[in-house]
């Protein structure tokens, strides 16, 4: 037998060393690899031939992994250009090198369109041993294909959360005190984890990247709130914008090194709208950045087994030799109980697409989400797994990168 390498890309998620936890358990019931290694620091790191070897992980050591947040094998984001022809060259040699056959990437749409860009270049080049796979993750959950991607159920369940807790906390000041508090989440192009802020049932004004901004509108909807109950909840998605496409974040974005915008700000930008108006006399600003992502003690028990299962069904697939260039994902049945199927799809169909929030479940003058919107965000929360706990904190893997 020959061995594969399991590797992670991109923004992390509180599930995504679940999907590595479910590669590696598949091999080690159903053995097609004689080695699973780990690629420290996705494409990166495995040109620099940084690996770890995860083949014989314990059970008490593969269960930990999959409470551990952010990303065990370290990430990057390094773009694999097409052009760039030493870069595969390299990255094949090395293979070669490890009797590598099968590459399992854990990522979002740049991590997609590596893995069809490898896919394409095997092809091209006659390479018929080797094999490329895609796993899909990502709290923003916009890509295309698929019912709802790993990572963002868990996400949207922190938000909603903490939505909800910082309600209460806004409103134990009585009427006397006039205050607009505002979540900023992310979401550079798509609005759906803002959107989930609302199964608190308690948003009062919900502007998404989908729905162009209009200052007036909003300042009304503030001053309307307001005078009604002298507070205001507000959800913002970093991504918004107004209908030319500029951000109505503070500071000028800059692109990353793939050239999207870094954002952050928006909720800075509408405090000192609030303000400067006098439609409010008080405003705070609560940024979630990073902990919605990280917070992996407010897991998602159906998020969490869904990305261990696209891990194992990941492995099942790559026994046929053959299977290549694909994304494993995942729909959701028809029927009354919620349940999902896996499935595969071409990695170039998922790469560098954006799926946007649906604007008709976003209701007008930004008063939220439909029944609709929320009938599909709700079964995603659903659960809660048990956490493992040592010394009053919970129990984490050490990164393998460290």
């Amino acid at each position: 037998m020959s061995n594969c390498i399991v590797a992670q890309s991109g923004g992390p998620t509180s599930v995504i060393n679940a999907t590595v936890a479910g590669v590696v358990k598949g091999n080690q019931m159903n053995p097609v690899y004689d080695h699973v290694y780990g690629g420290l620091n996705g494409i990166e790191g495995i040109l620099a031939e940084r690996f770890v070897d995860l083949t014989d992980m314990s059970e008490e050591e593969n269960h930990i992994l999959q409470q551990t947040p952010s990303s065990a094998l370290g990430s990057c984001r390094y773009k694999l250009k097409r052009d760039n022809v030493e870069d595969f060259e390299k990255l094949l040699a090395i293979m070669d090198k490890h009797d590598i056959q099968t590459l399992f990437y854990i990522g979002g749409n740049d991590s997609m369109d590596t893995v069809a860009a490898l896919s394409e270049y095997a092809d091209k080049n006659g390479i018929t041993d080797k094999q490329f796979i895609g796993c899909p993750k990502t709290v923003d959950n916009d890509l295309m294909h698929i019912d709802h991607c790993p990572g963002f159920a868990s996400a949207a369940k922190f938000i909603a959360t903490t939505a909800l807790q910082t309600w209460l906390d806004v409103n134990v000041y009585p009427v006397s005190r006039q205050e607009v508090f505002i979540l900023e989440t992310m979401g550079r192009d798509a609005g759906w984890l803002a959107a989930s802020a609302c199964l608190s049932g308690h948003v009062d004004i919900l502007v998404l990247p989908e729905q162009p901004f209009d200052k007036e509108v909003f300042l009304a909807r503030v001053r309307e709130c307001i005078e009604k109950t002298s507070k205001c909840y507000v959800v913002v998605s970093e991504g918004a914008r107004y209908a030319d496409g500029t951000y109505i974040s503070a500071g000028e974005s800059k692109n990353d090194l793939f050239g999207h915008a870094v954002l952050g700000g928006a909720g800075g930008a509408l405090k000192a709208m609030i303000l400067d108006s006098g439609a409010a006399g008080r405003a705070k600003v609560q940024d979630l950045a990073s902990a919605q992502r990280s917070h992996a003690t407010e897991q998602s028990l159906v998020d969490r087994q869904e990305s261990y299962r696209l891990g194992l069904s990941a492995h099942m697939h790559s026994a046929d030799k053959s299977f290549t260039g694909k994304m494993v994902a995942l729909r959701r049945r028809e029927g009354e109980a919620y349940d999902v199927e896996y499935f595969t799809i071409d990695a170039d169909k998922v790469a560098n697409y954006v799926k946007h929030f649906p604007t008709e479940w976003i209701l007008p003058e930004y008063k939220g989400i439909t029944e609709e919107g929320l009938a599909y965000l709700r079964p995603l929360i659903e659960g809660a797994p048990v956490i493992v706990y040592k010394d009053g904190l919970p129990a984490y893997v050490k990164p393998y990168y460290m």
